[in-house]
């Protein structure tokens, strides 16, 4: 057991290490979602110009949203991974995994975290510096509760990202350019996750789907809880239970993908 933390506690500084490197990459990636906020601002602030709610929700309270969904990404989003993943498969680097007694699914997740702890320390930076404007857009009287179940909920949403980008990723053994498929999810998943719009202003019969897919906790989820649009403990506990089910569905489909791309891949000399 040590041996086994030894060896992915490595990994885990190798990844910091790799995020660091592409620190100021993040930062201006930040720089350029808080002007996506901004323009989120102009929109809504014009939406609700002739009304004080919309969907039940005020202003503030949309507006928390997106900028709690801002943040959230950064701590969950699975950035290049797919296409890292590609490129190790294309590039043969996955054949040192066939040797080593390491498992790839392991090894990928553990880097996946390290960036995203880099990632959750350089977007704290501007949000700082911007709290005078964003400051009252903030959560306000979150319940204890809400803050419970936040971090559980916020590491399922996270290997629920990751392992969707992961399966996406190992299409690279059977396809040579995995770039239309993953725009696909991507395309899917920006409407579906609620970075276009909260997810509960859509028709009772939609929202009630939507919260049977993946993409509904791959983002939407956490960011619901935290800004009251869960409506209380037992929905959490029933939105935790579907993530659960989606991780080791996602896990399950990747260890297959895993498996059978290994022996396509060895059949044809990879």
């Amino acid at each position: 057991m040590t041996a086994l933390f030894d060896k992915y506690r490595h990994v885990f500084a190798m990844g910091l290490q790799s995020g660091l490197v592409y620190r100021w990459n993040f930062l201006l990636r930040v720089l350029f979602s808080l002007l996506h906020l901004a323009a989120l601002y102009a929109l809504w602030s014009a939406t609700y110009a002739e009304r004080d709610t919309i969907g039940g929700y005020s202003f503030q309270q949309t507006m928390s949203y997106f900028l709690c969904l801002v943040i959230a990404n950064y701590l969950i989003s699975a950035f290049n991974e797919d296409y890292q993943i590609g490129e190790e498969i294309r590039g043969g680097t996955i054949n040192q995994f066939l040797t080593k007694p390491i498992d790839y699914y392991t090894y990928r997740l553990t880097i996946f975290f390290a960036n995203r702890l880099v990632t959750g320390v350089v977007v704290a930076i501007p949000i700082l510096v911007c709290l005078p404007l964003v400051g009252e857009f903030l959560p306000r009287d979150v319940e204890p509760w809400r803050w419970v179940v936040l971090l559980p909920s916020i590491l399922l949403s996270a290997i629920i990202q990751f392992s969707v980008a992961y399966c996406f990723g190992l299409l690279a053994f059977w396809f040579l350019e995995i770039q239309g498929f993953v725009i696909l999810s991507l395309a899917v998943e920006t409407l579906l996750s609620g970075q276009v719009f909260p997810l509960d202003l859509m028709p009772e019969f939609l929202f009630r789907l939507s919260q049977w897919l993946p993409f509904y906790y791959q983002a939407y989820f956490p960011v619901a809880i935290v800004t009251g649009r869960v409506p209380d403990p037992a929905a959490a506990q029933h939105g935790m239970m579907i993530q659960l089910l989606w991780v080791l569905l996602l896990m399950g489909l990747g260890r297959v993908l895993w498996h059978r791309g290994l022996r396509r891949h060895t059949a044809v000399g990879g």
